[in-house]
């Protein structure tokens, strides 16, 4: 598996609280926001997003519910949980600590490599 699909799925359930720490959303439209947001980054699947969804789901993380628009069909929307909205605070620092440490060793790297 590629570098970047692994980083991908190893920050899907962190991404997806942190969308919905902002307000209720569904599937389509949680895939649609990362794209943006990341200039097409994280372009999510669903066969990452939906089982994803639904393991957060089960440990508490998110609820769902249908919901009708107006002249649209129904969709399922997503909604953070307390429990979710601490896993998200666990984790952003996690995050963080990582690449902090992460980019601080290539530094490193590079730095020693420039001197050699």
């Amino acid at each position: 598996m590629p570098l970047r699909d692994q980083i991908r799925k190893g920050s899907s359930e962190t991404l997806i609280l942190n969308l919905l720490a902002e307000e209720p959303m569904y599937g389509y439209q949680m895939t649609r926001e990362l794209k943006r947001r990341s200039s097409g980054y994280f372009h999510m699947k669903e066969g990452l997003l939906y089982p994803t969804l639904h393991r957060m789901e089960q440990e508490g993380l998110i609820v769902s519910e249908w919901r009708t628009g107006t002249g649209r069909r129904r969709r399922k929307y997503y909604c953070i949980t307390d429990k979710g909205r601490q896993a998200l605070a666990r984790q952003t620092v996690e995050w963080r600590t990582f690449a902090e440490r992460l980019l601080r060793l290539l530094d490193m790297s590079t730095e020693a490599a420039e001197t050699a």
